[in-house]
């Protein structure tokens, strides 16, 4: 089978790539913007290079759209490219640009023009929970696109399909993030400020991610449908980040309510397991606490110190 992932280069992207390389039968195509040109691919990716082709394209460019499905040909696709994941609040015209435009581009070019020759068995398309309340221009610029890839998928019966997935952390995720923040601090015995924290968000473990994504491609779900990946489990985020200070010890500590809060921020993202299982026969393996360890582990960060 031969699968193309766009946003090749990103947290997800990463280890489903690598995960996506390692199935013997599998062709795995990254889709990697203009800039890979100059600047060298991300460690994970390098280590992989026998074993996965690239194309060089921006959503952004139909026509280096369609030139990228020719190239790959691709049966399957799993559309994980997207702007304003670390800054949401981006401008509302690069945000509908990339997240509304790229992916109407790739979505036409695969089903449409059939630019790999014949149209893909599937397209599944990261969504992010945000889209509930539309609070910031990324949430919005991705509502959108979803809307449109569903009325392709109830109006052209194109099998492109949605996969929200919630509060993801791992190995190899950005520092700006929350926990990979908390955990450089407590490795450093620092003190981290926060907002209240009262936020109630369900964590999922990037390998749990990848297995639920490739659940959903192989459920044959019907065009414009869209399950949850996530784990059902609320932790606040306060209590995530008092979970990292208790796992790592030292001397530093989460200094809950030292930051003001964003307004209009949602309180509760909580995935629906239950449709979720019932769909594609997925759930997640990776426990919080199991996944902070290992997070940790791998970046050789000593616990309980």
């Amino acid at each position: 089978m031969r699968i193309l992932v766009t946003g090749a280069t990103g947290f997800i992207g990463r280890a489903l790539v690598a995960r996506l390389a390692a199935d013997e039968g599998t062709a795995v195509t990254a889709l990697v913007r203009r800039e890979y040109r100059e600047k060298p691919l991300p460690l994970t990716l390098q280590r992989i290079l026998p074993r996965i082709a690239l194309v060089i394209a921006d959503l952004r460019d139909f026509e280096a759209t369609v030139g990228a499905l020719q190239a790959a040909k691709p049966d399957m696709i799993f559309h994980l490219a997207a702007a304003g994941v670390r800054d949401p609040f981006l401008p509302l015209e690069i945000a509908l640009a990339h997240n509304l435009h790229g992916t109407v581009n790739l979505i036409r070019a695969a089903f449409e023009v059939q630019a790999g020759g014949r149209p893909p068995a599937q397209l599944i398309t990261g969504r992010t929970p945000g889209e509930q309340t539309v609070m910031n221009h990324y949430a919005a610029s991705k509502a959108a696109a979803w809307q449109v890839c569903r009325m392709y998928g109830r109006t052209q019966g194109w099998p492109v399909v949605g996969a929200t997935i919630y509060q993801a952390y791992g190995p190899g995720q950005g520092d700006g993030n929350l926990i990979p923040a908390a955990l450089a601090a407590a490795e450093d015995g620092r003190d981290f400020p926060l907002t209240s924290g009262s936020q109630q968000r369900d964590w999922i473990y990037v390998d749990d991610v990848v297995e639920g994504l490739l659940a959903v491609a192989n459920a044959g779900l019907a065009g414009g449908s869209s399950v949850d990946l996530g784990s059902g489990r609320l932790i606040s985020v306060a209590d995530a980040v008092r979970n990292v200070y208790e796992l790592i010890g030292g001397k530093g500590r989460p200094l809950v309510g030292a930051l003001p809060s964003r307004p209009g921020e949602e309180q509760v993202q909580v995935a629906d397991v239950r449709m979720t299982k019932e769909l594609t026969g997925w759930k997640t393996a990776v426990g919080f606490e199991e996944g902070l360890r290992k997070t940790a582990n791998n970046q050789q960060i000593t616990i309980n110190r």
